[in-house]
C-alpha cells in the first residue's frame, strides 16, 4: 500500500502502522494457522498487543491509551488483520465497541475503573447486546434489569460474545422498562467475576476460531447502581452510537483480509503457469485480480472518510453513521469477493489448508454479518438519505 495523496499520513501515523506490521508479521504469522485449527485464544499475543498500545490506540494517555487518532486507529488494525482477523477482531472489539463507549459516556470514576485496565492491555473488555431470540431488532431483548436499593439485579442471557470466555469487564444492554421498547434499554459496567453471571457455551465457528465467542447467563447478578452507564433508558442510544465506532472497526477487518487474499492471489497468479504461460496473463485471471484490487482502494477510502468523520465528530453530539455504515457494507462485501477469487486463481490449492486463502474466505464472511449486517447497513444508509428515523 502507498500513502494516499487526499490522506496524508503523519509520521506518527506511519510509525504506529510500520509497529503494527512488524508485530503481525513477526509475533502473529506463525501462529495464525495453528491457533486458528486449535480454536484457542492467544493470550499471550493479545497481552503483547496491550503493551504496545494498540487496545486502546484513540484513548487519553490519562486513562492508559496511546492518545492517536482515528485514523492511526485504522491504520494499525488493517495490518494486524492482514495477518489474523482473530487477533483484529479482538483488537476491534478493544478499541471501538468496549472503550469508544465509556469514553464518550462513561463519568470520571467509571472511565478509571472501567475504561484504563482495557485501554493499557492489562485486562480485555467486551460488549453484550444480541440476545437468542434478539439480534438486529435490539428492542425486543429479554433480559431485564430490577432496581432494587443500591443495585440492579440483572437476567437473562446474552450471545454471540465476542471475547466473552475470557473478558475482564462487560457493557452489558439490557432492558430496565420493557413497556418502552428501545427507550427502555439501559447500559451497565459488569465486572466479569460478579456473582450470579456465568459464561455458557463456546461457539464453535466457520471463521475467526481463535476469537473466543461464547454466551453470557445473569442469575440474579447484581450490580451496583454506580456502574450505570448514562441514565436509565439511554443504553440504545449507547449501543447504536458504539455500533458506529464498531463498524468502521470491521469494516477495517475485512480490509485487511481482503488485502491479504489479493497479495497471495497476485503472487500466486504470477508464478503458476499453465499453457506455457503464468496464469496472471490470462485475461480470465487479470481481470479478476483488476477487479479485486479496484474493490480494496475503494473499501480503503471508504474507510478512511469515515474515520475522518468520527474524528469530526469527537467533542460533539454528531453521528457518523452514513459513512460508517457504507464502509462496513462495501468492505465487508468486498472481503466475501475478494477471497472468493483468490480462491478460484489458486484453484484446488485454494481449497487446501496447506495455503492461507482458505482461511482468509472462512474469516471474510462474517464480516458480512456481525455489528450489523449487511441488510441491516443498507437499511441505515437508505433511511438516512431518505431522511427517515
Amino acid at each position: 500500500m502507498t500513502d494516499l495523496p487526499i490522506f496524508p499520513l503523519t509520521d506518527e501515523h506511519k510509525m504506529l502502522r510500520d509497529a503494527a506490521r512488524d508485530f503481525a508479521q513477526k509475533e502473529i504469522a506463525p501462529i495464525a494457522a495453528e491457533f486458528d485449527e486449535s480454536g484457542e485464544f492467544p493470550q499471550a499475543t493479545i497481552k503483547k498487543m496491550g503493551e504496545l498500545g494498540f487496545m486502546g490506540i484513540e484513548i487519553p494517555e490519562q486513562y492508559g491509551g496511546a492518545g492517536m487518532d482515528a485514523l492511526a486507529y485504522v491504520l494499525a488494525l488493517e495490518e494486524i488483520c492482514k495477518v489474523d482477523a482473530s487477533h483484529g477482531v479482538i483488537m476491534s472489539v478493544n478499541n471501538s465497541l468496549y472503550c469508544h463507549g465509556i469514553l464518550k459516556f462513561g463519568s470520571e470514576d467509571q472511565k478509571k475503573k472501567f475504561l484504563t485496565p482495557i485501554a493499557s492491555g492489562k485486562a480485555i473488555g467486551a460488549y453484550t447486546l444480541t440476545e437468542p431470540q434478539s439480534g438486529s431488532d435490539a428492542g425486543t431483548m429479554r433480559s431485564r434489569a430490577v432496581r432494587d436499593g443500591d443495585f440492579y439485579v440483572l437476567n437473562g442471557r446474552k450471545s454471540w460474545v465476542t471475547s466473552g470466555p475470557v473478558a475482564d469487564y462487560f457493557v452489558v444492554f439490557t432492558m430496565t422498562d420493557p413497556d418502552k421498547k428501545q427507550k427502555g434499554v439501559s447500559a451497565f459496567l459488569v465486572e466479569g467475576k460478579t456473582p450470579g453471571l456465568t459464561r455458557g457455551k463456546k461457539e464453535p465457528k466457520l471463521g475467526i476460531r481463535a476469537s473466543a465467542t461464547s454466551e453470557l447467563i445473569f442469575e440474579d447478578c447484581r450490580v451496583p447502581a454506580e456502574n450505570l452507564l448514562g441514565t436509565e433508558g439511554e443504553g440504545f442510544k449507547i449501543a447504536m452510537t458504539v455500533l458506529d465506532a464498531g463498524r468502521i472497526g470491521i469494516a477495517t477487518q475485512a480490509l485487511g483480509i481482503a488485502e491479504a487474499a489479493y497479495e497471495a492471489a497476485r503472487q500466486y497468479a504470477g508464478q503458476r503457469e499453465a499453457f506455457g504461460q503464468p496464469i496472471g496473463q490470462f485475461q480470465g485471471t487479470g481481470f479478476k485480480l483488476a477487479d479485486m484490487k479496484t474493490r480494496i482502494e475503494a473499501s480503503r477510502l471508504l474507510i478512511y472518510n469515515a474515520a475522518l468523520a468520527k474524528e469530526m465528530s469527537k467533542g460533539t453530539e454528531g453521528r457518523y453513521s452514513l459513512e460508517a455504515s457504507m464502509a462496513k457494507l462495501f468492505a465487508s462485501e468486498t472481503a466475501m469477493f475478494v477471497t472468493h477469487q483468490a480462491v478460484q486463481i489458486h484453484g484446488g490449492m485454494g481449497y487446501s489448508r496447506e495455503l492461507p486463502v482458505e482461511r482468509y474466505f472462512r474469516d471474510a464472511k462474517i464480516t458480512e454479518i456481525y455489528e450489523g449486517t449487511s441488510e441491516i447497513q443498507r437499511l441505515v444508509i437508505s433511511r438516512l438519505e431518505l431522511g427517515m428515523k
